[in-house]
């Protein structure tokens, strides 16, 4: 079987945006830059590209990156590659590639992070756990089929 198993490292560009379906499930939404350096032999000076990428996360992971990241952190994204298309209200046909995470963590080669670990089982108030804001508080499509994206226009 094929895997589709992307790793990025970058800075998020934005604070992650945090939205609810209407069923209550968080989902995230957040950009990353990542860089890449290189001397140019020819004049000998410092060439810069920076490409951009869309991260969806889902559920709890979504719920802890919304209370733990923040815009110019530094991030270590692993996921997958996910292709989704849909149609706008003018008819017109849109597609965009969107990594999926799996997990996210803070880089820690320049900064220093402290865990902490959020309670899970019967009673315990945890990132799954809390209450769901209202449906029309953001996000309000139907649940996301087996961690695909619901069909809207991109951030």
């Amino acid at each position: 079987m094929a895997d589709n198993t992307i790793t990025v490292v970058g800075n998020l560009t934005r604070d992650p945006e945090l939205r609810f379906t209407q069923t209550g499930r968080a989902r995230a939404l957040l950009g990353i830059a990542v860089n890449r350096r290189w001397m140019n032999r020819q004049t000998n000076e410092w060439d810069e590209q920076v490409s951009f990428f869309n991260i969806v996360c889902w559920a709890e992971l979504a719920e802890n990156v919304s209370e733990s990241l923040a815009k110019g952190n530094r991030v270590v994204v692993t996921g997958r590659l996910e292709q989704r298309s849909w149609e706008t209200q003018e008819g017109e046909q849109r597609n965009v590639v969107e990594i999926v995470a799996d997990e996210i963590a803070p880089s820690l080669r320049w900064a220093t992070a402290e865990i902490t670990r959020t309670p899970r089982g019967p009673g315990a108030e945890s990132a799954g756990s809390r209450e769901r804001r209202p449906s029309g508080s953001g996000w309000d499509g139907g649940d996301a089929p087996a961690q695909h994206a619901p069909e809207e226009e991109p951030f």
